[in-house]
């Protein structure tokens, strides 16, 4: 058994088949969906399926941190919420600005200035009145500029973490990528027990290459402890690609995630 809602990405698994077909094998497998980009897909097929949506992409275009660009977050964060109620309420996931289709920021930032961390916090308080109002959660993502995602503001765990914390809402809580924060900060185990209560989910896919847990650097047994530790029972995430057949790097990831696993390795803590 395992303490933990185990989630694929079905945007990065699976890639020789259609985008739907990808769902309903991961619900095959026992595993709930995650989803990015929501205009993309037929949402009633989707819903169709039958599977568990954890989390999508909450808005369409739109930045954080400048008047224009709050307003048309704000405007496509709301066209997001019904999607996301007919897939029963994933949480909606936020970057601290729009990202193109290669992962790259919509308008690059080269430095934040105070203003813009200002105005930020207060997008991300009218954002999570909304999910207050809607009945639902939104998530901000920490990522990395190093690698994947150079010049994106308030993309490391400590801003995003500082971010969350000022706005200080159930309905706003941090999406922990564990890939994007070993590649920009490290120190994984003290930044997952500084964001405690303040996750509302985690992701993970292993460093460097960004496949399944077991494949790179990363201690994942030692991340997996510290959460059970930690009393969070929330969803963890596959969002990475597989070393090799899809099917084989889901088991590495269940087994990982898994609660008797855990029990039976001699490092863990008693």
């Amino acid at each position: 058994m395992t303490g933990f809602t185990l989630a694929a990405s079905s945007e990065m698994l699976f890639l020789d088949l259609p985008h739907l077909d990808r769902v309903r094998r991961l619900h095959e497998l026992g595993f709930a969906v995650e989803i990015w980009d929501w205009t993309t897909k037929d949402i009633d097929a989707l819903a169709a399926t039958g599977a568990t949506f954890t989390s999508m992409t909450g808005y369409i275009t739109g930045r954080l941190a400048d008047p224009d660009g709050a307003d048309e977050l704000l405007r496509t964060v709301g066209q997001s919420i019904p999607v996301a109620h007919k897939l029963g309420s994933p949480v909606l996931n936020l970057h601290g600005t729009g990202l193109d289709n290669r992962g790259l920021p919509a308008v690059p930032s080269y430095q934040v200035t105070g203003a813009e961390w200002l105005k930020a916090g207060e997008t991300l308080h009218r954002i999570a009145e909304l999910g207050r109002r809607e009945g639902v959660t939104f998530v901000l993502e920490n990522l990395n500029v190093d690698v994947d995602h150079p010049h994106t503001p308030f993309a490391r765990a400590a801003d995003v973490l500082t971010l969350v914390e000022t706005v200080d809402s159930p309905h706003l809580r941090m999406m922990f990528d564990v890939y994007h924060a070993q590649i920009g900060e490290g120190n994984l185990i003290q930044l997952l027990r500084r964001a405690g209560h303040l996750i509302g989910e985690v992701q993970v896919a292993d460093v460097p290459g960004r496949c399944e847990p077991g494949t790179g650097e990363i201690n994942y047994p030692a991340i997996a402890r510290t959460l059970t530790e930690m009393g969070y029972h929330g969803t963890v995430g596959l969002e990475g690609w597989a070393a090799g057949d899809p099917v084989v790097a889901l088991e590495r990831f269940r087994r990982t995630f898994t609660i008797p696993a855990l029990a039976e390795d001699p490092g863990a803590s008693h």
